[in-house]
């Protein structure tokens, strides 16, 4: 669990509900139906017009990264890397099938394979690479999808407001209608800007903090690997790996 995006989230509601309740208004003056459907359904259709269908399913299935990151295991990681250097010195690289059958993580187990299937270091190295490249490339394009959003919340919000306005200039014989009109133009406006700087835009930013980290963490794996294949001392390959973590 990430604290800080927990805690970072906590705060920014407290502080606008919080200053909203300071300046003497009430909150549910900011709560306006009419307003958060032009904003988010506008929202939400705009960024599905503009991504492919896998872009987006990718972005709603990483989404939970943002409060509960994929566990990396450095220190386990590097254990595991220590101890197939061992055995592979001691008895070849054969001796490491054991573990591939064990191995829960893909990036590792498809390493580990290949290393076992006798591949130059050269090769693992590009192959390896390419795989961290295009996972990487699919998890921003993903990632861009949050970017996109808070792009056109801010641009609803506006459209919010000018529909809320148009309501008002329609009534103004009619008082008691200016207050929903002028509500919605207004809160509409708030849920815009909102949405896309306290949510959206930071979402986006994070996902790509911890795709880097996942990026840092598989660079960590084919160092070990090849180490492994070159035969590097398990001691010398342990400081390696720990400049990692």
């Amino acid at each position: 669990m990430d604290r800080l995006s927990i805690i970072g989230i906590t705060l920014a509601l407290v502080a606008i509900l919080g200053g909203q309740l300071w300046e003497g208004g009430e909150l549910n003056a900011l709560v306006n139906l009419p307003a958060m459907l032009i904003v988010v359904g506008g929202t939400l259709g705009a960024t599905m017009l503009q991504m492919p269908v896998k872009v987006f399913h990718q972005a709603m299935r990483i989404l939970p990264w943002v409060m509960v990151p994929p566990r990396l295991g450095y220190l386990e990681t590097t254990d595991k890397l220590v101890s197939w250097s061992v055995s592979a010195r001691r008895k070849g690289l054969l001796e490491l099938e054991d573990a591939l059958e064990t191995e829960r993580n893909p990036f590792v187990r498809k390493g580990l394979g290949l290393l076992i299937d006798g591949y130059e270091p050269f090769e693992l190295r590009s192959i390896l690479e390419l795989d961290i490249e295009m996972e990487e490339e699919r998890l921003y394009q993903a990632s861009k999808v949050f970017d996109a959003m808070g792009g056109y919340a801010p641009t609803l919000g506006i459209v919010g407001a000018v529909l809320g306005l148009i309501q008002v200039m329609g009534n103004l014989a009619d008082p008691s209608q200016l207050g929903p009109g002028i509500a919605t133009a207004f809160v509409a406006t708030i849920y815009g800007i909102a949405l896309a700087n306290l949510f959206c835009l930071p979402l986006g930013a994070k996902l790509r903090a911890v795709i880097d980290e996942q990026s840092k963490f598989n660079a960590m794996v084919i160092e070990g690997l090849i180490a492994i294949g070159d035969g590097t001392n398990p001691k010398v390959l342990e400081s390696r790996l720990a400049s990692f973590h």
